[in-house]
Parts: structure tokens; C-alpha cells; sequence
């Protein structure tokens, strides 16, 4: 905000105004910017580079705990949100804040409106803080409260939402085939407070049809969240459909190096929620950042936070490369003798080739591009899948994902154990599914490993 003190908490909010009206005004001139150049830059311009970094090109780390202010006139306005501050890590960093600038450009890009990011330690904890607000019951209520959720998403989120929001009298509904409208429309009444899907699903590839779901939420003046970890906005961005929140695992795809975890909840301005305050409606994700996320606590690392910053500059690049070389993989995949089907979008004869084909599309182009993660299920019983599995040389063997090497799992006794069989028999899981994440290899390589491995199956 400048270099002097001003006088008086007045002088510091007309120093805040000025400060932010700049800021918005360099926002609204990199909307204007394609995405390569927003995620190589983000908000943190030349100007910026010389006011907090010395002129650093990259953005700075701000390792420290906490903001020191120039007196008691200028700590009253910070604390009361009246200024911008970042006071404490635990509510804002300043490094925090460039990967929310950057991320919340990218997902909103293309879109008529605005939207702002909020950075978590990990995704269980994007999803959590993301739906938490939205459960919340009236003191003089006693009604039960309830959500509905496509039945196929990540384990992780399947146990969140069947056991621990239950907890909280917050019952799930499932949906078992997204793809099909109507069977949510079944599942909304009175007491549903947001519509929830993950597109493409991990591990089955289960899509939904955003725009016709955004469009039913809105009818009930509800908001509809996605799960866009595996698309990224370099493939999809579900805001531009209709969405009101998208939450990220950047430590899958976003963040493919993988070495470090954190989530993201990003929320278009002025979403539709008739349970929340205006307030909460107007900057859900800023909202989220400093009022229930400064209470719980579940900011990512400043360190995590710079990393995620420099994956993130070449995003399109990368899925490009990885969905192409899965691509490869799948077919190889598809005509192979041990293997029983391919779950992957990209091939023609998927059930959902055309669904995803509408909305995962290269940004930039008008070209379908469906990814870096598959699963595929092999002939036989679990101990097939097993011996498989176990002969993997090259292929890491781990409940991860999005990873520039190759990973694979078996889902049934990994991602997807706690659910249980019944569980998983909803969400599309046997036990001789492995799920594979494609890497930034030779695809030539990979092919070779899951020969000799399929072989000995």
C-alpha cells in the first residue's frame, strides 16, 4: 500500500482504496490476456515485482508467519478487513495470494463474471471447507438437511460426504449415473442444499451434463460444485457452464511434479444459494478465506504454494502432452487379449465419448482432448488384477495421480477400500479395475511395461 504511514485509521482505508482500486483495474486488464500469458503471470506484474520483490521476476515466497504494521492505526484496519492486509499465514500470504489470483483468472477465463480462489493444504479440505457453509441449519430448524452427489467420485470424497457429513445430520443422496439429469432431478427437494459431481470421475470417467445440471440447480436456488481435478482449466472450465464453485486437488494434475499437496475452492462472484447471506453470496471464496477458513485453519503452506505457482505456468502444455500420450496408451489398451474394457473418454466407442466431447476441449482451440487418467479392467478375478499389477516395472505403483511419471492403482484395495463392496458397487468400482494415470514418458515405454505385466496376468 506505500511506504509511509498515513494519519489516522481513515488515512490507511483511503491508502486501502486506492491500492485496490489498482489492483482491480490491473485484474480486469489481464482477463483481457489469453491463458498461457495468465498462468505464466498472473497478477504479478513488473509494478508488483518492484513494490514487494526487488524486481524478481518469479514471485516471492513470504516464508513468515505473519504481517508487521507501521502502528496501532494501520493494525485496527487491517484486522477489520478494512484494508487490504495479509496479517497472519493462517488467513492470508502474500505467495498464497498469487497462485488464488492465478488460479481464479484461469478458471474464470472466458467468462462474462468474475471469480476469486481460496488455496487449501490439500483437496479433502477445498471440499470440505467448499460445502461445510452450505450445511449449516437455521437455530429454530430441526429439518433434516440433505445434498445430492454423483456416486462416482474420488474415494476420499465418497467417505466425506457418506460418513462424516452424516455426522453432522447432513444426509447424501446418490446418483448413480450422472449422466442422466432427470435421475438427479429425482433426488431434490426442499431440504437440498447444493448439487455436487467430479468430471471427468476418478476412477471410472463418469461425466455429467454441467449446463443442463447448473441449469436445474438454479431452478432450485442452489449451487452446483464440481470437481474439475483431473480436467484442469486447461481442458475444462465448469464456471463457463454454468457452475457456481470448482475445487481443485492441486496436487494432482496442477501440480504434477508432486511434491506438495494443497486444494483449491474457486467460486464465481454473485453465486446462486439461497441458504447463504448476501454477504457469502457476493465472494464465496474470499468469504470462505476469512471467516470460516480463518477460524478452521486449512491454509496451504507459502512453500507449497510457490511450487504450485511454477507448475502451474505451463499447465496447457503438459495435459496436452499427457492426453495425448494416454490416447496412445487406451488404444493399445482396447485391443489387448487380457484386458476386459477401457474406461477412457477419448476413444469413440466410450457411452460418454460425445458428452465430453461437448465441454473438456483444449482451451484456445475447439479441439476435444479428454485427458491424462484411465482405468481398465482385466479379464479374470481380483488375483489376475493382482499378478498384474505386481509386475509392473516401469509404472509406479500408488494411490497417486497426475504425476509427470506414470501411476496406477487398483482402486478396490486403495482409493476406494473404505467405501466398502456395497459402495463400491454404486460408484462403478470391481475389484479387477486398475486405474491408470498416464505420464509424461514415451508412450512406447508404457506400452512395453503394461505388455510383459498384462502377460503375466
Amino acid at each position: 500500500m506505500g511506504n509511509q504511514a498515513s494519519s489516522g485509521v481513515e488515512g490507511y482505508i483511503r491508502l486501502g482504496q486506492e491500492y485496490a482500486a489498482r489492483r482491480k483495474e490491473q485484474r480486469q486488464a489481464m482477463r483481457q490476456a489469453r491463458f498461457d500469458t495468465i498462468a505464466v503471470h498472473g497478477m504479478y506484474s513488473v509494478e508488483e515485482a518492484f513494490r514487494s520483490g526487488q524486481g524478481g521476476i518469479i514471485e516471492p515466497i513470504f516464508p513468515s508467519t505473519s504481517q508487521g504494521y507501521r502502528d496501532s492505526d494501520e493494525m485496527e484496519a487491517g484486522l477489520a478487513y478494512k484494508i487490504p492486509t495479509w496479517c497472519y499465514s493462517r488467513i492470508i500470504n502474500p505467495t498464497n495470494s498469487y497462485l488464488e489470483d492465478t488460479l481464479s483468472l484461469l478458471e474464470s477465463y472466458g467468462c462474462p463474471f468474475d471469480a476469486s480462489a481460496f488455496c487449501t493444504s490439500s483437496g479433502m479440505s477445498a471440499i470440505k471447507q467448499a460445502v461445510e457453509p452450505l450445511l449449516v441449519l437455521p437455530e429454530d430448524k430441526d429439518d433434516e438437511l440433505n445434498f445430492v452427489s454423483s456416486a462416482q467420485v474420488y474415494g476420499g470424497t465418497f467417505q466425506l460426504f457418506n460418513v462424516r457429513m452424516k455426522e453432522r445430520r447432513a444426509l447424501v443422496r446418490w446418483v448413480a449415473r450422472p449422466w442422466e439429469t432427470a435421475e438427479w432431478e429425482k433426488q431434490i427437494d426442499e431440504h437440498t442444499r447444493f448439487l455436487y459431481t467430479e468430471m471427468p470421475s476418478n476412477p471410472q470417467q463418469a461425466c455429467s451434463d454441467l449446463e443442463a445440471l447448473a441449469r436445474l440447480a438454479h431452478r432450485f436456488q442452489i449451487p452446483l460444485i464440481v470437481d474439475s481435478t483431473i480436467a484442469t482449466p486447461a481442458l475444462m472450465r465448469p464456471l463457463l457452464h454454468g457452475a457456481d464453485v470448482v475445487v481443485h486437488s492441486l496436487t494432482k494434475t496442477i501440480g504434477s511434479g508432486g511434491a506438495a499437496l494443497g486444494g483449491a475452492v474457486i467460486a464465481r462472484h454473485d453465486l446462486v444459494s439461497r441458504h447463504l447471506a448476501p454477504e457469502a453470496r457476493a465472494d464465496y471464496a474470499t468469504w470462505l478465506k476469512l471467516w470460516p477458513g480463518r477460524d478452521s485453519g486449512p491454509c496451504i503452506s507459502p512453500n507449497s504454494a510457490f511450487f504450485f505457482l511454477n507448475e502451474v505456468r505451463t499447465l496447457r502444455m503438459k495435459v496436452e502432452k499427457l492426453s495425448a500420450n494416454t490416447m496412445v496408451v487406451a488404444e493399445f489398451l482396447a485391443n489387448h487379449a487380457k484386458v476386459e474394457t477401457v474406461d477412457y473418454l477419448g476413444l469413440g466407442g466410450h457411452p460418454l465419448h460425445a458428452l465430453a466431447a461437448r465441454y473438456m476441449r483444449l482451451v484456445d482451440s475447439d479441439r476435444p482432448v479428454f485427458g491424462h487418467l484411465m482405468s481398465f479392467t482385466i479379464k479374470g478375478g481380483p488375483g489376475d488384477a493382482r499378478r498384474f499389477f505386481d509386475a509392473l516395472q516401469r509404472i509406479y505403483r500408488a494411490t497417486d495421480l497426475g504425476r509427470i511419471k506414470s501411476v496406477a492403482t487398483i482402486p478396490a484395495i486403495s482409493t476406494h477400500s473404505q467405501q466398502g463392496e456395497e459402495g463400491r458397487r454404486l460408484a462403478g468400482i470391481p475389484p479387477t479395475m486398475v486405474r491408470l494415470c498416464v505420464g509424461g514418458e514415451h508412450p512406447d515405454d508404457i506400452i512395453a511395461d503394461l505388455d510383459q505385466a498384462l502377460n503375466k496376468a
